[in-house]
């Protein structure tokens, strides 16, 4: 029996429509890609169930309709069509074809079948595609062998801070491992029975959200996951589908992650409530602004990858959806404008316990896990380093090869740039000695091709371009790339990529320092291209400048010129020095109000800051201390600040890594150097509010009481120790410290007030506008008071009445060095201004300037401020009220 008879017998009306969508697709092409068409069909056959090309050659465009839906049947033959339309470059008449056969056909040839029914068999296509995932050295391994548990922490309510005094220290957040309960957790309703629909997962660079996305998928496709709440789950990479040419609909998009074409999609579309969308990397996605601008509306709209993935970020598309998003710590800010009412968890990679495990999972035997492991946790900056999974696999990998070829294990690592140019010196150590300079030459071309992905935003690399570059099949395309094979109705798509974004961007950065002496660039731009197109601090190019500025110290450079065998030019270093020098002062203050309105609004202002700071991007000034930091080179960096007097940090949630960089950077600024941190978070994400007691709360409001200054000794070190201990270094020549409309929990004052009796050169201190408790006031001002405190400007600002002003006054008497106090904005209650009086008479007070601007006085106060200024004609005293002394010009305490 003839092929063509078997599939039309039972088409029915489904025939015919069939028929006439295909007509009206060929009709609209050209005559040269009806020609095409032609052609492409032609290669169907390889199944032995092509077309014969007498029956092709002369087809008109009826002609052919009629011969697909006869040859195939109607559904197969819509698909072929769309197929051999993409391949013969007609995309955009290809989705119009796909659009129309699901508006006009809608389910395929299974349309009998019910949600329920598909459901299950989805389920074990899902189990069955990602059972098993590709190790980054193309060894397929299971999913749940390798799979190690990470941190994920949900982020805390800025509403909890806020039920926490100002006076008590947030216990650090808990994070909970990454086992079924954790996930289940991510999409579970609040207090008041509101789930989020969407949830964003974020973390650095190889810290594992893909893997937890995917593991994520398995494990609801296992019936572990969101049982009562979710039918079908789809996984969306976002880079791979941005880079896709033509224009796709969301329809689309689900149908590829089907078993066949024959999914109920319309069922599915109906309870949108009922699917979960994870995607993957939406970071990737462009920012907000020009033709992209508008998202998609409707699933069935052929559309970019951009319109389509913006629609459902902001609830555009099927609003009532399920949203898991992947996205790297340093871009959430860029993605708040999209979302709607997010929850947020962070991932924080490998505790030490999961470390361990995942040494033991990678080398399978016993003894020589246990020898690499504890090399490296011997070793404090790599153990470190290892709660990045990518980075540990790399370790790992790094390790294997030297215990195979038995060498010593003695090399340290201080960043992550150091432990990835580790990793490209293990493949070029490992290659024979006859092979290495092929090895080397490969590697130049593997750098400048990760160079042109990353400034084009790029990530997947056609098996064409390995083959131009004669790549393909060498040893570093076998060590830096995944093969990646997407299958297809007429052929396997096959591309490439590299083993973790991040990597291909170490490899861009790398690509700048291997260039030849004296030449300005090649076809991918030189360093200059990459510094200018990083004018936004977090656009794509941030992690490759970051590893550029960690290639630049003089370390790394050698380290380069070793295994590179080649000289690598100064050029690139000076470059990146003067293109940070020329930076100025990113960070600028906002002004307010001078004066006592402005003070009273201090909470309010706070209030509508902390709603507002979801949406805020991270500080640029944070970003160029981070590419400091990656140096590890004190006087590259000092001489980098040297050109920067000020540093100012806005509305910075600080994490750890942050306040690492931070500390650094300070520890390596030159003389003169200024720190603002201005509405930032000082505190580290917390679990939740701790009950009090009543008698505990009582005896916090306490200042003064000797167990208040035993509670005050017992608390755990602030988020910012680290960063006070680096003011305190000999080499740290830090002049001005400003803390403005921040939280300093008392253990934040407690370290602060303990690095004030050692900082060498910190002679000013300002604290405006903060929410600070009467202890954490004491505490300061034990340490202004200390002999060995070189601070002699102090200012205070501060909104209400606060009776910890009481503990300033006996610090005038004790310090020696300090020369002005600046109270103004302050409210000073009668008592305290006579004690200030009666202190300011003594003789060993050293006070010269007094500054009351905009604080109210009553008579009496300002009688005994006039007999002061008789006693001491040499003190200046500024307020308005009083004689010959008009209300001072705007100074700091005005800029905040």
């Amino acid at each position: 029996m003839d092929q063509s008879d078997a599939p039309c017998s039972s088409a029915g009306p489904r025939f015919a429509v069939a028929r006439e969508l295909l007509q009206a697709a060929l009709e609209d092409l050209s005559q040269e890609q009806l020609k095409r068409f032609r052609h492409k069909l032609r290669d169907v056959g390889s199944d032995g169930r092509g077309i014969p090309w007498g029956r092709l050659e002369r087809a008109d465009a009826m002609d052919l309709a009629e011969q697909l839906a006869q040859f195939y049947g109607p559904e197969p033959a819509l698909e072929v069509a769309r197929k051999t339309l993409k391949r013969a470059d007609a995309r955009d008449v290809a989705a119009q074809l796909q659009e129309q056969r699901l508006r006009r056909l809608g389910l395929g040839p299974v349309a009998q079948v019910s949600v329920s029914e598909y459901k299950k068999k989805y389920r074990e296509h899902v189990l069955r595609r990602h059972a098993r995932v590709k190790e980054r050295n193309a060894r397929s391994v299971k999913i749940t062998k390798r799979f190690t548990k990470l941190l994920i922490a949900p982020e805390s309510a800025a509403a909890l801070e806020e039920a926490l005094g100002p006076a008590e220290e947030p216990e650090p957040q808990r994070a909970r491992r990454s086992d079924t309960h954790t996930f289940n957790r991510l999409f579970r309703g609040d207090e008041g029975g509101r789930r989020p629909l969407t949830v964003v997962l974020q973390g650095p660079a190889g810290i594992g959200k893909t893997m937890a996305a995917k593991k994520i998928l398995y494990d609801w496709a296992a019936g572990k996951l969101y049982q009562a709440q979710v039918d079908f789950a789809f996984f969306l990479p976002c880079g791979e589908l941005l880079e896709r040419p033509g224009a796709r609909s969301l329809t689309d998009l689900i149908l590829d992650q089907c078993p066949d074409r024959g999914a109920p999609v319309q069922q599915m579309l109906a309870q949108p409530e009922r699917l979960l969308f994870i995607l993957d990397g939406a970071d990737e996605l462009p920012a907000l602004g020009g033709p992209e601008a508008a998202p998609c509306t409707d699933p069935f709209e052929a559309a970019s990858g951009a319109r389509v993935l913006g629609g459902l970020l902001n609830k555009a598309l099927l609003p009532s959806a399920l949203l898991l998003v992947t996205t790297r710590a340093a871009d959430p800010g860029r993605l708040q404008g999209r979302l709607c009412s997010p929850q947020c968890a962070e991932v924080r990679g490998f505790s030490d316990k999961d470390k361990k495990k995942y040494f033991y999972k990678f080398f399978g035997n016993e003894r020589r896990a246990e020898r690499a492991y504890r090399f490296v946790k011997e070793n404090e900056t790599l153990f470190a380093l290892c709660f990045v999974p990518f980075v540990c696999w790399i370790v790992c990998t790094v390790l294997h090869q030297q215990l195979e070829l038995g060498r010593d294990l003695s090399r340290t690592s201080k960043t992550t740039t150091s432990v990835y140019l580790l990793f490209v010196a293990s493949v070029l150590s490992s290659a024979p000695a006859a092979d290495r300079p092929r090895v080397q030459g490969d590697l130049r071309k593997l750098c400048r091709l990760a160079r042109e992905g990353v400034l084009e935003c790029r990530a997947q690399f056609a098996e064409e371009e390995l083959e131009q570059l004669e790549l393909r099949d060498s040893k570093v395309q076998t060590q830096f790339f995944s093969k990646k094979e997407q299958p297809g109705v007429l052929e396997t798509e096959v591309t490439y990529q590299f083993l973790d974004h991040s990597f291909q961007e170490f490899l861009a950065a790398l690509s700048y320092l291997l260039e030849d002496e004296g030449v300005s660039g090649t076809s991918a731009g030189g360093v200059g291209t990459l510094l200018r197109g990083d004018a936004q601090p977090h656009s794509h190019l941030v992690l490759t400048t970051r590893f550029l500025f960690g290639l630049l110290s003089a370390e790394r450079m050698g380290d380069i010129q070793r295994h590179f065998g080649c000289g690598v030019s100064e050029r690139v270093k000076q470059e990146a020095l003067r293109w940070v020098q020329g930076q100025g002062c990113p960070g600028a203050a906002p002004e307010v109000t001078e004066g006592a309105k402005g003070l009273e609004d201090t909470e309010e202002r706070e209030e509508e800051e902390e709603e507002e700071e979801e949406g805020e991007e991270p500080n640029y000034s944070l970003e160029l201390l981070y590419c400091l930091y990656e140096t590890q080179e004190d006087a590259f960096v000092r001489q980098a600040l040297s050109r920067l007097p000020v540093l100012a940090l806005q509305r910075v949630r600080f994490s750890r890594m942050d306040v690492a960089v931070l500390s650094y950077c300070v520890r390596c600024c030159p003389p003169g150097q200024a720190l603002r941190l201005i509405s930032c978070r000082l505190v580290a994400a917390q679990e939740k509010k701790k009950k009090k007691s009543l008698g505990k709360r009582l005896q916090a409001s306490l200042g003064g009481s000797s167990s208040s200054r035993a509670s005050a000794k017992q608390l755990p070190p602030s988020l910012l120790h680290p960063l006070f201990q680096a003011m305190t270094d000999p080499l740290c020549h830090l002049s001005s410290l400003t803390l403005s409309h921040c939280k300093l929990p008392d253990a934040v004052c407690r370290d602060l007030s303990e690095a004030l009796r050692a900082a060498p050169t910190l002679t000013e201190l300002s604290l405006l506008h903060n929410r600070l408790s009467e202890a954490g006031l004491r505490m300061l001002s034990e340490g202004l008071a200390w002999r060995q405190c070189q601070v002699q400007t102090f200012r205070v600002q501060l909104s209400g009445p606060q009776r910890g002003l009481q503990y300033l006054v006996p610090m005038l008497r004790e310090s020696p060095t300090l020369t002005t106090l600046d109270l103004s904005g302050c409210q000073l209650p009668a008592p305290i201004v006579t004690y200030l009086c009666a202190v300011l008479q003594l003789p060993g007070c050293s006070l010269q300037t007094l500054s009351l601007a905009s604080v109210e006085l009553s008579e009496q106060s300002l009688q005994e401020l006039r007999a002061v200024k008789r006693a001491k004609p040499d003190l200046v005293i500024a307020h308005p009220a009083l004689d010959g002394h008009p209300e001072p010009p705007k100074d700091l305490s005005s800029i905040f």
